[in-house]
């Protein structure tokens, strides 16, 4: 079986209009937005015009089906269809759309799988509300005042526009899945990232997704006049701050892996005036790596490191920790089933992590999970300059479609 290439181009290119700004070219897909529903509507006309049967459970995450022959637990398969502001094509909608391909195919082929086959498409994936509501809800790790209380950067509350759009929000307490219903769960994605696209590789085969902490920090000096003050008398927050820019390499040396990542991309300077000694720094941190130990490790040193660079430049120093998720393993068997089929269908794969957070991520807290990734042009993402060459989307379809029936046709 190979997938319908001009078919996934199609879903793809029609998917993108949707919510697609003429000025910028870039999609505002944002979850619960008009684009938003108007997208969900446009994927279950797509699965209906399949044959295949739709669903949509209290957090508006979109299903299809293509029933098994057990009632064995079933395997998911998805993405999500919501984007960040000025969006690619690609990014979420890549997974759903060959997921959709895939079911399709299986359809027209005859195929009848010992496990039911379930698409998935997530709401909110992209944490307009603060985090990746569809599949948290599916994993059950919502509960009533998230519901009550999630509003996006506006202010605008996740109730007001699930209200809006005829949903009733706590009907996502509904959505929760019992986890022995459910016996893994796949997702294609674009890498996002530069490292296949470098390597001519058509397919990424994900091992580990990372884990992250950020931290909003804070260093106090003392603002003062710029002509006056001498250098041996300054209390400088911003040179706190440069000094410690210039220790983050180190401490990932040291205490980091191949895998870790540390990021200060925020930062504001205050008073924030031409003449005047800042008084204070306020900038995020961003650390990421695949081993919780290691994330244990990069923070105590980074801590220690703030307070020594405090102490030298008589600066106070504090953090508040703003999230910590934790990293995920991807099931054993489910990475060497997608191994074997990207040999089987001769293709070039690299083992690698994923950088970035999916819902797979949130998944796999619950049953065992996979990702397959296609190379990114140039490693673009968020981005309307986001794309993927056709034939590595063709092959990393082709994989999923194969993984699917492999891991959809064991009884046990």
């Amino acid at each position: 079986m190979q997938v319908n290439l001009e078919r996934i181009k199609a879903d793809i290119l029609e998917l993108s209009q949707i919510g697609r700004n003429s000025e910028d070219h870039g999609i505002y897909r944002m979850a619960f937005t008009d684009a938003d529903i108007a997208g969900k509507r446009w994927l279950i006309d797509r699965i209906e015009a399949a044959g295949l049967p739709s669903s949509i459970d209290g957090a508006a995450n979109i299903s299809a089906t293509l029933a098994g022959t057990s009632d064995l637990p079933r395997v998911l398969v998805g993405s999500h269809i919501d984007t960040v502001p000025c969006a690619g094509a690609l990014d979420g909608t890549l997974g759903v759309v060959a997921g959709l391909e895939c079911l399709r195919c299986l359809k027209e082929s005859g195929v009848q799988p010992d496990r039911t086959i379930e698409l998935v498409a997530f709401s909110d994936e992209e944490g307009r509300f603060g985090g990746m509501f569809g599949s948290q809800s599916v994993c059950g790790q919502i509960n009533p005042e998230m519901i009550a209380t999630m509003t996006d950067m506006n202010g605008v509350s996740l109730q007001e526009e699930m209200s809006r759009h005829g949903y009733d929000p706590v009907a996502a307490l509904d959505a929760a899945r019992d986890p022995e219903s459910l016996h893994c769960y796949l997702e294609m994605h674009i890498e996002q990232g530069p490292v296949l696209d470098r390597l001519h590789k058509s397919v990424g085969v994900v091992d580990q997704i990372t884990g992250l902490f950020t931290w909003s920090v804070r260093l106090k000096g003392e603002a003062n006049h710029a002509g006056t003050t001498p250098m041996d008398m300054r209390h400088d927050a911003f040179m706190g701050l440069a000094d410690f820019a210039h220790e983050v390499p180190r401490i990932l040396e040291e205490n980091g892996s191949d895998r870790s990542r540390a990021t200060i991309g925020k930062a504001q300077i205050l008073p924030g005036a031409t003449n005047t000694v800042p008084g204070l720094v306020e900038f995020a941190l961003d650390v990421r790596d695949t081993s919780m130990d290691v994330l244990e490790d990069l923070a105590d040193a980074f801590r220690k490191a703030l307070s020594a660079i405090a102490r030298r430049r008589s600066l106070m120093f504090e953090f508040e920790q703003k999230s910590l998720i934790s990293p995920v393993e991807c099931g054993d068997l489910i990475v060497k089933t997608i191994q074997q089929q990207a040999e089987k269908l001769q293709l070039d794969y690299e083992i690698m992590p994923s950088g970035a957070a999916h819902d797979a991520q949130i998944m796999g807290r619950m049953i065992p999970v996979g990702m397959i990734f296609v190379p990114s042009k140039s490693g673009q993402s968020h981005s309307p300059a986001e794309w993927t060459a056709w034939q590595d989307i063709e092959a990393g379809a082709n994989v999923l479609l194969h993984s699917l029936t492999e891991m959809s046709s064991k009884p046990d």
